[in-house]
């Protein structure tokens, strides 16, 4: 049966709303507005199918010797540490989660050892462009802004917004957020510029996704702009809180972020990326870790799939 979680795609009222704020990301043109109103500028599916490879080169053709890392024959990747089900450190202190899972399988492809480190978001797309990370895990959402800073591989993953509050709170939906509320985001988050520039209201800014949800549950603020994957994470039955609206389509997909002037690398995850959808492996660790999406149908709705135009997800 298809999932409830995913109706957002076709037929959730509530996309209306965003694709007014951000109507030239929807309006079919591959061109962007330039508009200081589209907090997601460029992230809509039109627009990113200019950014998503026709093809990937033979994965039995890469020079391992040749990718830029930081250590030879190691991927050195920044990501967060408070962000489950995506990236997050498990009770034995493994970084986990369905984005460095993914990740691992794809090093394995090329052959590399994969190093993890934990790092704050705001910091992340500086540090890969710097060097200090030849990746950037994070459920990332692909917007040009973004695409300034650093490069992206083809996307993995496709995303979308939550509005969390309190079980007894009178905010039940994105149209009940106002100035006189305290809306709680993740500073540079995409749902922090969502809230500043297409709704026009100034949230309440927090470091992690741990402390603006656990201020949320404290009454510290009114409501969390989540992603939804992270408030899934999050909100636990009796623990007083909800999701009030579930998920908010902003239509762009999320991907790994490399250094701009790495392009072997970026070929090298594009490949590596197209390996694990081909064999299996992404469909696998989509139903291991996203409850809601346990068939094709769910993992790969209407208008997106995973890795380059070429590849082709396994049938399940």
């Amino acid at each position: 049966m298809k999932s409830k979680a995913l109706k957002w795609l076709t037929a959730l009222p509530v996309v209306v709303a965003l694709s007014v704020s951000l109507a030239a990301c929807g309006g079919g043109s591959a061109q962007s507005s330039g508009s200081p109103t589209d907090a997601l500028q460029g992230s809509d599916q039109t627009s990113l199918d200019k950014y998503t490879t026709k093809d990937v080169p033979a994965l039995d053709k890469i020079d391992k010797s040749k990718l830029g890392l930081i250590s030879e024959g190691t991927l050195r990747v920044g990501t967060l540490s408070d962000a489950p089900p995506n990236i997050f450190i498990d009770p034995s202190g493994k970084f986990t989660g369905y984005d460095n899972e993914l990740l691992r399988a794809m090093a394995d492809k090329l052959g590399l050892k994969i190093e993890f480190a934990s790092t704050k978001f705001q910091a992340l797309l500086s540090q890969v462009k710097n060097k200090q990370f030849d990746v950037g895990s994070s459920s990332i959402s692909t917007t040009d802004a973004r695409r300034e800073t650093v490069a992206f591989t083809n996307g993995y993953d496709f995303g979308y917004m939550a509005l969390v509050t309190k079980e007894d709170a009178k905010v039940q939906k994105f149209a009940d957020l106002k100035g006189s509320l305290r809306i709680g985001v993740v500073s540079g988050s995409v749902q922090e510029d969502y809230v500043k520039n297409t709704l026009k209201l100034e949230p309440v800014s927090f470091p992690d996704y741990n402390t603006v949800f656990a201020s949320l549950k404290s009454g510290q603020v009114d409501a969390w702009v989540a992603p939804s994957q992270q408030a899934t994470g999050q909100v636990k039955p009796g623990d007083g809180t909800k999701i009030a609206e579930k998920k908010l389509n902003t239509q762009n997909f999320t991907a790994y972020a490399v250094a701009k002037d790495n392009p072997a690398l970026l070929d090298a995850l594009n490949s590596a990326l197209d390996a694990v959808v081909a064999d299996g492996t992404w469909s696998k660790l989509t139903a291991q870790w996203y409850t809601d999406r346990p068939t094709s149908a769910e993992q790969t709705p209407e208008g997106w799939k995973p890795g380059s135009k070429a590849v082709k997800v396994p049938a399940k």
